[in-house]
């Protein structure tokens, strides 16, 4: 199983991207796919993220109400639109997935499947 990242790219503040995350490989059903980031010099931090089974979203602070995740069943994609985008949310943004939801869902330890990741640079 492979994930496959997408979408990063050079935008202006208060601009848009929108990230894809697609699957590949056998079949895959995780019931979590979130994203995370990594800033240079940073740690990683989740972003994002989606219980499929219960087609439930969870975001951090620092993204809520500007990004938003969805997903395309037909084509095993998960998608972060990422709205407002601010000088600090530019960073190398992957996306990874789990069999199973994990109440920790916010620790990246906890994921086994990982995109390459897709550089997001926004500028001032």
């Amino acid at each position: 199983v492979q994930l496959q990242a997408s979408g990063g790219g050079l935008v202006q503040a208060g601009g848009s991207l929108r990230l894809s995350c697609a699957a590949s490989g056998r079949t895959f059903s995780p019931d979590a796919v979130v994203w995370f980031r990594q800033a240079l010099g940073k740690e990683r931090e989740f972003v994002g993220g989606l219980r499929r089974s219960l087609r439930r979203t969870y975001y951090a602070d620092s993204v809520k109400g500007r990004f938003t995740i969805s997903r395309d069943n037909t084509k095993n994609t998960v998608y972060m639109q990422m709205g407002r985008l601010k000088p600090e949310d530019t960073a190398v943004y992957y996306c990874a997935a789990r069999i199973n939801w994990n109440v920790d869902y916010t620790a990246a330890r906890h994921y086994d499947n990982w995109g390459q990741g897709t550089l997001v640079t926004v500028s001032s």
